[in-house]
């Protein structure tokens, strides 16, 4: 699948007066580019969950990876819906970037495939992931796909602004 291109809108009410919005291009180059990221989850008993992990940007979705036994896969086993976000945390410069979405399990060799290349093309070793690491490739690492349903970005000072992309499920 080809990157989808969402709508985006300027929240006036969050952004400085001179603000404008921000494309999506820049905030999926952030998605790109970022090698941390933030996963929130809900707990069956609906406490939040929240843990750093790494995440790769593939054909239009974020991509993760985590144990059979880990809380986070746990809690999208109950409910998939979470949020996935990266930024940076100076108050002066940067792009915080925040999807929202489902989290779905993919098991499928030739996708797989695709996945652990670009792991392995961003991530320096323990994380260059190869098929054999992963399930449905022979190994026990649950491999999770994130189509956005809408994301924000987040422009810190000096012209700080606030821009919502919202994604049509005609996209999927």
């Amino acid at each position: 699948m080809t990157d989808r291109e969402p709508t985006a809108e300027l929240s006036s009410t969050f952004s400085s007066a001179n603000a404008t919005a921000t494309l999506w291009t820049e905030a999926r180059k952030e998605l790109e580019h970022a090698e941390i990221f933030w996963l929130a989850t809900v707990r069956p008993d609906g406490r939040p969950h929240c843990t750093p992990l790494i995440s790769v940007w593939l054909d239009g979705a974020c991509w993760f990876v985590t144990g059979p036994t880990e809380r986070k896969a746990m809690n999208l086993d109950a409910n998939p819906r979470c949020v996935l976000m990266t930024g940076c945390n100076d108050l002066n410069s940067g792009l915080d970037v925040v999807v929202e979405g489902e989290a779905v399990q993919v098991t499928d060799t030739g996708i797989l495939e695709g996945v652990a290349a670009a792991f392995q093309a961003k991530y320096p070793d323990p994380f260059k992931f190869t098929l054999s690491d992963f399930q449905g490739g022979g190994g026990e690492a649950l491999v999770f796909r994130i189509w956005p349903h809408q994301a924000f970005g987040f422009r810190h000072l000096p012209t700080s602004s606030q821009t919502r992309f919202r994604f049509t499920d005609a996209d999927l």
